[in-house]
């Protein structure tokens, strides 16, 4: 299929319709997986809060909003680029507590989702990693930002409070988490009152985590990492069998890292590091694919598809291979990323069969319930963040009395030891997930990301090809169908064009196909126009995304006029 053709200014020409509707804007723009939280972003911008500000508080908001997908104890990435030239990163991703062991699960052989006997590294309190998101909000905003976390907070805390509407995907997320839910009190409390989701259009509060939000806009992050937050997490996971202490707490860091950088096609691309394999494999996978005139292969096409298929496996062999905390494990960066070695992988690629494909040798030394964000201010700030409980409504629990759910992320770490991403003390959990920025003469042209588990890397880079060789908007770049193979299935979405003519194709050249709704979770993003410098906000039909912006300015007052208005 022919999307449309390239002008200097985006692309015009065939367009098919979408789901939803972008938002263009020309002062401020905002996009998150839930129109309320867009619309706290809005209002950050609009006190005069910067793109960071907007971020964050979008993020509390959907802590409350989407419940299933963040909380103030997860784990995330922050990606920016500042109007200054600064690009910087955030981790404030998930670590390993300090009692755990690497052989305290079980693991359930041939599982590819390190699955263990009693689903323990999955519900209840053994899942729970010591979460670093509120530290790494909070440090953002004191470093980047320019209002108080009270402000930043306050939003949040008013839709916990008072309350919101239950969506359709809520609920069906609640329905089906449901009996997990029920074994914790405090969760069924909120989300399963009277033993059953609330229903469609019912107005859902959340009056403990308003008052945690509230104390934490007032005391900062000690109030949970060395304060009376942290001691309830604690005195909870004490009396059911959990891991984290004070001591974990307290020695939590966040780390500002610099991002992984590499081009396609005279694009620069900017992403989140290790210990996100992100980044890197979207970077690598792109390397591979800027060797394949895509556009001439046509979006959706049976070679199109055969050939991310397998660059997918490769990128995933190398991930299981090489990818860890790097403050214990030192990755091949510079040369996983490099053209020399996307050339190397390239020659391997067999256009008429599938094929399975193992980590190539360094050289010497060497859940998908996610949710994102992404935020553009008048002055060219840009803020691509993603963040997690890992699984829906992560480990199920609720800290009784606080009305904070805790993740899941231990879900992550590979319970067999000896491997690279077993468990340790204290180690960084490993991700995929990918807060991306794409520039364009060294100046932002897009920010997007999206949850999915270890789908989100494959996602983002389609939604880049998608622009930048299929000519596609923003917004039919983040709706149109995905697919995803990391071996031995390839999963390809209900919405390519002809689909059970693609499937057999797909068969008839070696792959396992299945067909799912969807692959990962709900992207959102900004398109910067190059040329009329206007913001289009783009969220796709995989969740409550919405993008919201807004356009004017002050009005111009007495003493003003003779430096001209339009006429």
């Amino acid at each position: 299929m022919v999307w449309g053709e390239r002008t200097a200014s985006g692309v015009k020409g065939n367009r098919r319709p979408t789901v939803k509707q972008e938002a263009v804007a020309s002062r401020g723009m905002v996009t998150s997986n839930h129109p309320l939280a867009s619309l706290t972003g809005t209002e950050m911008l609009l006190l005069g809060g910067n793109a960071v500000d907007a971020a964050i508080a979008t993020m509390f908001a959907l802590s409350v909003v989407e419940p299933m997908m963040t909380t103030i104890f997860g784990a995330g990435f922050i990606t920016m680029r500042l109007a200054d030239g600064t690009v910087t990163t955030i981790d404030n991703y998930a670590t390993v507590p300090l009692a755990a062991r690497e052989d305290m699960f079980t693991p359930i052989p041939g599982s590819l989702d390190n699955d263990v006997e009693g689903r323990l590294n999955d519900v209840g309190y053994l899942a729970v990693a010591t979460g670093g998101t509120l530290l790494g909000w909070a440090t953002a905003i004191e470093r980047y930002g320019r209002l108080p976390l009270a402000t930043v907070v306050a939003p949040a805390v008013r839709f916990a409070r008072h309350g919101f509407r239950v969506s359709p995907y809520l609920h069906e997320m609640i329905r089906t988490c449901a009996e997990d839910l029920a074994r914790f009190p405090a969760s069924a409390e909120v989300f399963l009152p009277g033993g059953d989701p609330p229903p469609v259009g019912a107005i859902l509060r959340r009056a403990d985590y308003a008052e945690t939000l509230e104390r934490v806009g007032a005391e900062g992050p000690d109030y949970l990492y060395r304060g009376p937050l942290g001691e309830a997490i604690a005195a909870d996971m004490a009396r059911n069998g959990g891991l984290i202490t004070m001591e974990d707490l307290a020695a939590y860091r966040v780390y500002e890292r610099a991002p992984v950088r590499g081009t396609y096609r005279g694009y620069e691309i900017v992403s989140m590091g290790p210990a996100s394999s992100g980044g890197t494999h979207i970077i690598q996978m792109l390397n591979i694919l800027e060797g394949f005139d895509l556009r001439a292969m046509g979006f959706g096409t049976p070679d199109t598809v055969h050939l991310i298929a397998e660059v997918m496996k490769i990128a995933f062999a190398d991930r299981f291979r090489y990818m860890a905390d790097p403050e214990r494990v030192r990755i091949p960066l510079d040369w996983l990323t490099s053209k020399e070695y996307a050339a190397q992988r390239r020659a391997e690629i067999d256009m008429s069969r599938a094929q399975q494909y193992v980590a190539a040798p360094a050289p010497e030394g060497e859940g998908d319930c996610t949710t994102h964000c992404c935020a553009v201010d008048a002055e060219g700030n840009v803020v691509s963040t993603t963040q997690t409980l890992n699984n829906a409504f992560g480990s199920k629990v609720t800290v009784p009395g606080t009305g904070m759910l805790l993740n899941n992320c231990m879900h992550l770490m590979d319970p067999t030891p000896g491997r690279t991403n077993s468990i340790e003390p204290g180690k960084r959990i490993l991700s995929s997930m990918s807060p991306t920025i794409v520039l364009k003469d060294g100046k932002p042209l897009m920010a997007l990301g999206t949850p999915g588990g270890v789908r989100i890397f494959g996602s983002v880079m389609q939604a880049i090809i998608n622009v930048i060789d299929h000519g596609m908007t923003l917004q039919e770049a983040v709706e149109a169908p995905r697919l995803w193979d990391r071996g031995p299935v390839l999963e390809l979405e209900r919405g390519f064009d002809n689909l059970p003519d693609l499937v057999a194709e797909m068969e008839r050249r070696g792959h396992v196909v299945e067909t799912p709704l969807k692959v990962a979770g709900g992207m959102n993003g900004i398109l910067i126009d190059p040329e009329t410098g206007l913001l289009h906000g783009a969220a796709c039909w995989r969740a409550d995304g919405a993008p919201m912006g807004f356009s004017g300015g002050d009005a111009i007052v007495e003493g003003e006029f003779d430096a001209g208005i339009p006429v």
